[in-house]
């Protein structure tokens, strides 16, 4: 399993990078200004930095629990970046409608796309991260 100083290192470099990405790509795409997109990056990053630190713990526990190995497939970084993202949407999309002042469909529809661009970024920056940063293998204590 990953150590707590490895998840943090994982946890801050995927929000800062990200943010690097997102906010002025969502402000060219959805036509909103640097400044308002960037503060709905900012909040955003920070319910995902949280979100990402449980999620990815309780997570690791499940895959250890199920499979005595917290390595994933392509398959389960699939389902694990699915996952993640449905549940961002389901907290984010209120507070985007709210701060720009739009309907919550259309809220829904931006929350899509940036759920999109982060899904594919999770992937990517998840596969790299384990390439750079390869889990160790688990050590069996023997009882005795």
């Amino acid at each position: 399993m990953r150590t707590t100083k490895d998840r943090i290192r994982h946890t801050l470099g995927f929000e800062i990078i990200g943010l690097i990405i997102f906010a002025p790509l969502a402000s060219w795409i959805f036509g909103f200004e640097l400044h308002l997109m960037g503060a709905i990056a900012v909040v955003g990053s920070i319910i995902a930095t949280f979100w990402n630190y449980i999620y990815n713990l309780l997570f690791d526990h499940a895959m250890l629990k199920a499979r005595g190995d917290v390595r994933k497939t392509v398959p389960m970084r699939v389902f694990h970046a699915l996952l993640f993202e449905g549940g961002l949407l389901l907290l984010f999309m209120p507070m985007i409608a709210w701060y720009l002042g739009i309907s919550l469909w259309e809220a829904f529809m931006m929350d899509i796309a940036m759920a999109t661009f982060y899904l594919v970024y999770a992937f990517l920056y998840n596969l790299a991260y384990d390439k750079v940063f390869p889990i160790p293998h688990p050590t069996r204590q023997v009882p005795g």
